[in-house]
């Protein structure tokens, strides 16, 4: 189960099909984004495909040489742009793919509109969602419900990616979902709706064990998303945000102006792909290692060329040297902006904070971290806030709560009011009331007794101390012990047998430390398969814009 993957053979499939000869893709702006993640321009440009459009843009000039590789997610304004296009056709031939399920209807208003048959081809592609990671992917929603209930474009758009997802890795699964959610108990009748409807689709080779849906809530753990992170792509995403592969960096004092934006994608950057799972300390001796290695081989690249050979073999190496400079000042360059965030913002102190009011129950001594570090200049607006927030989720029910007293001290900060209004709404968000699962106090003695022996062979990294609820969640599934009562099954039918090919949904928002986790389990677990999915991947200010 390979979400870049099956992306990826998506488009060479398309690119394929057209045949030998100079080609346009046309995309819309959600296709465009998930073309990006999972091919390089230059990548697509050694396929014959020298220009990119989009569908929309409205000053394209005709260009009857081209062929056109149209790829676009099936939306009343993109059938009608489709309409208008192939009335009067600016390509030669063109080739529609569509990134979900297409009605019949629509494709007879295509078929109408083909006059002068252009249209070679019409398929379904199910390219319909953005592969961050052979194992994550996101559908870039942001606020997807209102209070309790779903925005129901939002739910519309959420069943389309998650269906498409399935289509692409060809699963027809057994849906399971989080109980105390109405959103998720939503999510899984309409995901299971299309695949009753679509059933010829979803027709696909039986396997002995089942593959499995869970569907489960951002709200019955708030904590997650407002943690500082401390491995390398999380950091990333966390200090300078991820979009689509795309980090900008035109803040960042003195940029050079080709690293303004810089693009991170395991698929293409080894050093990427080795460190992102890995922790702050690490990446700094690797990037040490990665520039005394480019250093080694640079004089050797600019000895004199005295010979055809000498020249030869520059002109080979060169594009690997290229490649190696540009990986080196990139990551350089990352690196010293997140080194530089992390002393600006003080953000060693506060992370150990954060560290001990998620997985510590000492109030007193959690509530006085809290107000000394709200005291301290060096602490952004955001990270006191992200701080009080999460006292508030630690200790909302507290006899002594502190809560209001530190609601004081931000307002005594200065700042804008909406973070104070932040730390009510994450409360009403992911709170005791609302949470089905218990979030902080492990019940059975195994659970203490683990948390016990964690504590007494002293914490192998302070920093890193939190580990995720879905973590939890995931290893009781695997181990075939997740309750059917928290997380029942929709349907009569239950598996028999411990799942393999998990696909784990959060409605609200998933988080690079779950991806870390879901990594970590597919290691560990040898024919065990798990994809994580959420409507968005979060980060502090995202999950505080969208009130998750």
């Amino acid at each position: 189960m390979n979400a870049v993957l099956a992306v990826r053979q998506y488009v060479s499939k398309m690119i394929e099909d057209s045949g030998p000869g100079m080609k346009v893709l046309l995309m819309d702006r959600e296709t465009t984004g998930a073309v990006s993640v999972v091919y390089t321009q230059s990548e697509i440009l050694q396929r014959e495909v020298y220009l990119f459009e989009r569908l929309d843009s409205p000053n394209r000039e005709p260009m009857k040489h081209l062929k056109a590789i149209c790829f676009l997610r099936p939306t009343k304004e993109n059938v009608e742009l489709l309409v208008q296009e192939l009335r009067r056709p600016k390509y030669s031939i063109y080739f529609i793919y569509f990134s979900n399920v297409i009605s019949k209807s629509d494709v007879k208003a295509l078929a109408e509109a083909d006059e002068q048959e252009v249209v070679a081809e019409v398929q379904e592609f199910y390219g319909d969602y953005i592969a961050v990671n052979p194992h994550v992917f996101s559908l870039n929603l942001l606020g997807c419900c209102r209070g309790r209930s779903w925005d129901p474009a939002q739910l519309t758009r959420t069943t389309q990616g998650l269906t498409a997802l399935l289509l692409s890795l060809k699963k027809c699964p057994m849906i399971r979902y989080q109980l105390s959610s109405e959103p998720a108990k939503r999510l899984a009748e309409c995901v299971k709706q299309v695949i009753t409807k679509e059933y010829e689709l979803f027709d696909f080779r039986r396997t002995e064990v089942p593959p499995l849906l869970l569907i489960l809530d951002r709200s019955d753990d708030a904590i997650t998303p407002l943690l500082n992170q401390w491995t390398y792509q999380a950091m990333v995403h966390e200090l300078l945000g991820i979009n689509n592969n795309r980090i900008d960096l035109s803040r960042v004092p003195g940029i050079s102006k080709d690293l303004r934006e810089v693009v991170l994608s395991a698929e293409n950057d080894e050093f990427y792909a080795n460190n992102m799972y890995l922790n702050f300390a690490e990446i700094g001796t690797n990037i040490k290692n990665l520039m005394e290695d480019f250093q080694r081989r640079k004089p050797k690249e600019q000895q004199k060329l005295e010979s055809i050979a000498d020249m030869k073999a520059f002109v080979e190496n060169y594009p690997q040297f290229k490649k190696m400079s540009g990986t080196v000042s990139k990551h350089v360059t990352v690196v010293g902006e997140l080194s530089r965030l992390v002393a600006e913002r003080n953000l060693l102190e506060v992370s150990e904070v954060e560290q001990e009011l998620a997985c510590q129950s000492d109030h007193s001594s959690a509530l006085q971290s809290v107000r000394r570090l709200l005291q301290s200049p060096r602490v952004s607006e955001l990270d006191a806030a992200r701080l009080v927030m999460l006292y508030a989720l630690r200790y909302e029910r507290h006899g002594s709560s502190g809560l209001p007293a530190l609601l004081e001290e931000l307002r005594a900060r200065g700042g804008t009011d909406r973070y104070r209004k932040l730390v009510s709404a994450v409360v009403e968000y992911g709170g005791k009331r609302v949470r089905g699962s218990d979030l902080f106090s492990p019940k059975d003695a195994v659970a203490i007794t683990k948390q016990f022996l964690k504590g007494l062979k002293g914490i192998e990294n302070v920093y890193t101390q939190h580990q995720p609820l879905l973590q939890e969640t995931l290893d009781q599934l695997i181990k075939g012990k997740l309750k059917d009562s928290q997380y029942p099954y929709l349907g009569p039918n239950t598996l028999r047998d411990r799942p393999q090919d998990i696909i784990v949904f959060l409605i609200g928002g998933a988080t690079y430390e779950e991806a870390l986790a879901v990594f970590n389990l597919n290691r560990s677990n040898p024919g065990v398969r798990i994809v994580l999915g959420g409507t968005t991947i979060h980060n502090t200010r995202r999950s505080s814009r969208a009130g998750k």
